[in-house]
């Protein structure tokens, strides 16, 4: 924990459309998440046309995760960015993936994830320089407090590791943002209700547009991850919209 530390920062003001109260949020989420782990590769594989592994993989590729590093995947879900760190770290590495929902790190599981553990991105178990990288893709916005979230990435990294934070940011234009809106909270869960018949998973995917179009801005990120004492953080933009957000111990 860093001296001067500010105040918590959340990634988004309370949504009260699915809970009232920031203490409400993480029992919703956890709910939304454990009811849709069943549906959530079909539903995002189909939302990027199949090309999410793809970008990860280069992603990942970019900020140097490769053979024999220790990794941990925040917020990894159903596996998706684990089992690729997996591939790329081989034998003489290892990848954990921690994740808040027991519904998606049990998919995790099934996936071929080989080591998943429960737990916060904002209060990590595990001891200090433990990782060389720290990840996470498209949970950001899922935390309650981004600051607390960075410290604990910096104090679970060894010295020289990185992170690397994979988010989608809203556009910056109005018309790209209405036409991203009409995507992701109107075809998306309409489609998903259609096709997978589940209103849990056709909610959480409004709710993921809603945490997107409510994020704090790419440079209150920066901000909350160089007061968490993160080592020149920096945003690169891909695409207009996906932000990968890479900071070093």
């Amino acid at each position: 924990m860093q001296d001067g530390k500010q105040s918590s920062v959340a990634p988004h003001p309370v949504l009260s459309d699915y809970y009232e109260s920031g203490e409400a949020r993480r029992k919703k989420v956890d709910a939304m998440f454990d009811s849709s782990a069943q549906h959530y590769d079909w539903i995002t594989k189909m939302m990027s046309f199949g090309s999410g592994g793809w970008y990860r993989r280069q992603a990942l590729l970019r900020v140097g995760v490769g053979a024999g590093h220790q990794v941990l995947d925040v917020g990894a879900g159903t596996g998706e960015v684990s089992l690729i760190e997996q591939e790329l770290v081989g034998s003489d590495g290892f990848v954990v993936a921690l994740d808040p929902s027991k519904g998606m790190l049990s998919v995790a599981v099934e996936n071929g994830v080989q080591r998943a553990t429960m737990g916060l991105g904002e209060a990590l178990p595990f001891p200090d320089n433990t990782f060389d990288f720290v990840t996470m893709s498209y949970a950001l916005r899922h935390v309650a407090d981004l600051q607390a979230a960075f410290e604990e990435y910096r104090r679970v990294l060894k010295p020289g590791g990185k992170m690397l934070l994979l988010e989608i940011t809203r556009p910056e234009g109005a018309f790209t943002t209405a036409a991203l809106k009409v995507y992701m909270k109107g075809i998306i869960p309409t489609v998903t209700r259609v096709f997978r018949g589940s209103k849990e998973a056709e909610e959480l995917m409004r709710y993921y547009w809603d945490t997107i179009d409510q994020c704090v801005p790419p440079a209150k990120i920066l901000d909350a991850m160089a007061s968490a004492g993160v080592s020149n953080p920096q945003r690169n933009k891909v695409m207009g919209i996906f932000s990968e957000y890479i900071g070093s111990k």
